[in-house]
């Protein structure tokens, strides 16, 4: 059986990165803490990848432990913004190319300034969403850099 890759998978491949992949597909796992309890992971490890506005218009990308929440005012102060909003699940796929529950800070539409929690720097790898409802990957921040580029900051309650 020929192995399945999203799109993430694929932009790994070609930049050499190296990451393991995990798939919940056939699991009734739907929140990120019941993904990283399917799959026998630290859930301090498991990311989310949240997306939202700023005041300016811009658009933002946040990755925070999944069983954390995103500090707006943290989140806003991090990357200089007056203040931020989720965007609206509806708007998600128009403006990343990704549906709610499988959006991945890699492959994105356009790029965005990503912010990963500062936590991700106490783990050797971190695991996060590989763009595809029911897939994940997991790689170091050193190896992630190499495929967008973000900051650590202090974004999570």
């Amino acid at each position: 059986m020929m192995e399945f890759k999203t799109n993430v998978m694929r932009i790994l491949d070609k930049l050499k990165v190296e990451y393991r992949s995990y798939s919940y597909a056939d699991t009734d796992a739907i929140s990120g803490t019941e993904v990283a309890e399917t799959l026998g992971q630290n859930p301090e490890q498991v990311f989310k990848t949240l997306v939202t506005v700023g005041k300016s218009k811009k658009y933002y990308v946040f990755m925070i432990p999944v069983a954390k929440e995103l500090e707006l005012k943290k989140a806003a102060q991090a990357v200089g913004e007056k203040s931020i909003e989720m965007i609206k699940s509806k708007d998600l796929l128009a403006i990343t190319g990704y549906v709610h529950g499988g959006c991945s800070p890699i492959g994105m539409k356009k790029s965005f300034t990503t912010t990963i929690d500062e936590s991700a720097a106490a783990h050797s790898t971190i695991i996060f969403s590989a763009g595809k409802i029911g897939y994940q990957v997991e790689l170091s921040l050193d190896d992630l850099r190499k495929a967008i580029s973000f900051q650590l900051g202090d974004i999570s309650q």
